[in-house]
């Protein structure tokens, strides 16, 4: 839905700022987020690994569905 230019005036008299840049920021935060979570699990991937409590097929899996995720967001947030 499409805020008419009296709401998008009206939102930015109140705020002070444009909802496209409340959309960058939530956009940004949200990928923020993500990624710092994706290196987390990465990195905890990697310990477990190198200590052999994961196997290598474990290990991809891991990074397999970080890198599924990170895409499917990519997708649907920046489209």
């Amino acid at each position: 839905m499409t805020p008419s230019a009296d709401q998008v005036a009206a939102f930015q008299a109140n705020g002070g700022f444009t909802p496209s840049a409340v959309s960058t920021v939530v956009l940004g935060f949200v990928f923020a987020v993500l990624l710092l979570w994706g290196v987390w699990a990465l990195r905890t991937a990697y310990v477990g690994w190198a200590e052999q409590r994961l196997s290598q097929r474990q290990f991809l899996g891991v990074v397999a569905r970080f890198v599924a995720m990170y895409l499917v967001l990519s997708f649907f947030l920046l489209s």
